[in-house]
């Protein structure tokens, strides 16, 4: 076992205990939770564009918006979230426009000053969705999410031989692929089959579905690392990277799993 592959364990098994106890307290320990990653979280993606101290109360402004946006949810109150997220989108203009009204040079880049939106709609605003979940669903969307990423390494590991998108992530093989979407597919229908009402061809179309934005949520954050020249989101955790690296593709599980229970009732 290779150093980084401890890591990754030993890292694990001490974020374990923490899970699970958030998962049974519930209520304000889930919200702690959450608003802990979403925090961290947004301050990794805004620094992979903005290096260490760059533009600093750019990104202390974006993770307070985050932050209220998530207890705005929490508290109910649908209008304060849309509203913190309107002002954000505002602010990032106001700070365009200044910078453009105010620079000599034609150095004001719309796209940077919609960085600061695009983390609130990226980490607060997706996870939010997990604070309107039964204690069952987010441990399904959880485990699938998790399944997904654990399938996929050792079936890749020990079975890899086929790349399946070299140029966004170079180490992912089909065989990697396949064995996420056993392991989500198995977990879903177990858990589903539980606690769920729903037949077992429901849960294993949603555990091919909750796969699939499994894998393109952590496609997505690799494209977008390479893009700005980056190997991981941060170093918070060892053997995993930071904290965007480790929920990446829960932060795509989780609103599409909303919106397919929408649709069906899953428990």
């Amino acid at each position: 076992m290779t150093n980084s592959h401890r890591q990754r364990w030993m890292t694990a098994l001490i974020a374990l205990p923490v899970l699970i106890a958030i998962l049974v307290i519930g209520d304000w320990a889930l919200l702690a939770g959450i608003l802990a990653a979403s925090a961290v979280g947004q301050y990794e993606f805004y620094t992979m564009f903005w290096p260490r101290n760059e533009k600093m109360t750019l990104k202390l402004l974006g993770c307070l918006m985050g932050i209220a946006i998530l207890i705005a949810s929490y508290l109910n109150l649908p209008g304060a979230v849309v509203g913190f997220i309107a002002l954000t989108f505002w602010i990032s203009n106001f700070a365009f426009l200044g910078k453009y009204g105010i620079s000599m040079r034609d150095d004001a880049d719309f796209t940077q000053a919609q960085i600061i939106t695009g983390g609130v709609l990226y980490l607060p605003l997706l996870l939010q969705a997990a604070l309107s979940f039964e204690r069952v669903e987010l441990i399904l969307v959880l485990f699938a999410a998790f399944a997904s990423d654990i399938g996929g390494f050792y079936a890749g590991r020990f079975f890899g031989k086929n790349k399946i998108w070299p140029r966004v992530s170079p180490k992912k093989t089909v065989e990697g692929s396949l064995g996420g979407m056993l392991g989500c597919c198995l977990i879903c229908i177990g858990l589903g089959l539980t606690f769920g009402t729903a037949p077992w061809y429901a849960y294993l179309l949603l555990g091919v579905l909750l796969n699939c934005a499994s894998q393109l949520g952590d496609f997505f954050e690799s494209a977008l690392k390479r893009t700005v020249g980056v190997k991981d989101s941060g170093t918070i955790l060892p053997g995993h990277g930071g904290v965007l690296d480790r929920i990446d593709s829960i932060l795509l599980v989780l609103p599409t799993y909303w919106f397919a229970q929408s649709i069906y009732p899953f428990f």
